[in-house]
């Protein structure tokens, strides 16, 4: 009875607030125009493509719900805390300079919350990082917002030449660069009803990989990115944001010859590739074993298969959060963090 009272609730604020979704095939990661309708806003509805689907707002939404943190930082670097009733799903402490804009935001939960949470919220729009955040054994389908009136999104950068059908992080077929990024950034921003925001926000993000990588020369060096699971870890493959961390400072990933996101590879492989340096998520959340950096650390100087390999004996680590690792606004920070890297190790020219 508690869902069906919160479903007509829910309907009967969307249906006040004349926020539609209508949902259909497509293709490709997002883009997006605008009309304008008899008694609709100036610049509504805005109309999205985004990972298969067409989506129709036709309001700026005003109790939007983002379940992943990538997308949750997207929105309030572009000022819209006052416009989230809710976040969830985080790996890391809130990026640098939003912590009082997201202190005024409700956190349903450090992982993913119940959909009937969700709906609590009444929200008129609910964004992510992750198809799987909004597929079949996630928070809900996008289906099941959609036949409430809710629109979804999800990040471009999810979808764009890349396969979430297996059991996995998913595989790509070819290299990710930040323009998914950017197009996120672009997408929600015109959601909102703020673009001037996004594109002032583009821009900046542009100049810092500019100043990050100017007159930087990698080429020798080799790099292993290792995200969470010590007894299994997770590493990065070719294609996903670590690769363009690794493409923008002209290095090499020693697993670029796989197109899985973040394959499982057991660490006698990895000291056979020996790396230059390991870059090392640096994660608050306990869902996985050697989250933090420090265990992981405490690991790879302790583990014969990888105590002896030429990173380990010179601690050649660079330190990310996981939201650098993903591809999101802060893998410019990974760009930034592990350029500072390459250049103290002195394996830059």
């Amino acid at each position: 009875m508690q869902s069906i009272a919160r479903a007509v609730r829910l309907t009967t604020l969307l249906t006040a607030a004349a926020v539609l979704l209508t949902a259909c095939g497509g293709t490709g990661g997002s883009t997006a125009d605008t009309g304008a309708a008899d008694g609709a806003a100036a610049g509504y509805p805005v109309t999205l493509k985004n990972c298969g689907r067409t989506v129709t707002v036709d309001a700026a939404p005003s109790r939007a719900v983002s379940l992943d943190q990538g997308s949750t930082e997207i929105l309030l670097s572009l000022g819209l805390a006052d416009r989230l009733a809710a976040t969830a799903t985080w790996t890391d402490p809130v990026m640098k300079g939003l912590e009082k804009a997201n202190s005024r935001v409700p956190r349903l939960a450090e992982n993913r919350p119940s959909s009937e949470k969700v709906l609590d919220q009444e929200p008129d729009f609910v964004s992510a990082s992750f198809e799987s955040t909004l597929g079949k054994g996630g928070v809900a389908p996008r289906e099941q917002f959609e036949e409430l009136g809710v629109p979804t999104y999800v990040s471009p950068a999810d979808c764009t030449a890349k396969d979430n059908s297996g059991s996995g992080d998913g595989s790509r077929t070819k290299p990710l660069t930040m323009d998914s990024v950017y197009q996120e950034v672009t997408d929600l921003a015109r959601v909102f009803g703020v673009q001037e925001r996004g594109e002032k926000l583009v821009a900046d993000l542009r100049a810092r990989i500019d100043e990050a990588t100017a007159d930087i020369d990698a080429s020798d060096a080799t790099l292993l990115y290792w995200f969470a699971n010590a007894e299994s870890p997770y590493l990065a493959g070719c294609c996903g944001a670590p690769g363009i961390i690794t493409d923008e400072l002209g290095a090499k990933n020693v697993f670029d010859d796989t197109y899985e996101e973040w394959p499982q590879i057991n660490w006698e492989t990895v000291a056979d590739r020996n790396p230059d340096v390991l870059v090392i998520g640096d994660l608050t959340r306990k869902s996985q074993t050697a989250e933090g950096a420090d265990k992981k650390i405490e690991f790879l100087e302790s583990n014969p298969a990888t105590k002896n390999m030429d990173a380990v004996r010179g601690k050649r680590y660079v330190l990310l959060s996981g939201q650098a690792m993903n591809p999101s606004i802060r893998t410019v920070e990974g760009v930034e963090r592990v350029a500072a890297g390459l250049r103290s190790f002195g394996l830059t020219r």
